[in-house]
């Protein structure tokens, strides 16, 4: 079934299918992408960083980064195409966290899968704790 939403760009209502956008915007966000692909297939702009392209094309970062995002540019053929960690800041190509804090998280989290199963293993050492009541009537 057909459900009505506000369109996330320019908040007009529209019937929601794959996108979470209008007709109008989706269009909009078409051509800039023909544009930005269009400057970036010229060989010397193929090395072209991100900044580069927004001066060149006119198209906001955002948008570039979303097709990035969208792997509708391929970092593989636009190496200066690059985001940032969204941890740290660091530029990235893949993913959201770039290796350093990857690795970071990673370390975190064997960490605290150590330490969890040290408390269990305490916990189960202990003598065990009872409390018994006795009525007397």
């Amino acid at each position: 079934m057909a459900e009505l939403a506000n369109c996330s760009r320019c908040d007009a209502v529209f019937v929601k299918g794959l996108r979470d956008i209008c007709q109008s915007c989706y269009k909009e966000e078409e051509a800039a992408f023909e544009m930005v692909y269009s400057f970036l297939r010229v060989r010397k702009n193929r090395e072209a960083t991100l900044q580069e392209v927004v001066e060149a094309t006119g198209v906001d970062q955002m948008l570039i980064l979303k097709f990035v995002k969208q792997k509708r540019l391929r970092t593989s053929q636009f190496p200066q195409l690059s985001y940032p960690c969204a941890k740290c800041g660091e530029p990235i190509v893949h993913g959201e966290l770039c290796d350093k804090c990857t690795k970071e998280l990673k370390d975190d989290l064997e960490r605290f899968e150590k330490n969890k199963s040290l408390e269990q293993k305490s916990e189960q050492n202990e003598p065990g704790r009872t409390y018994y009541l006795f009525d007397k009537s």
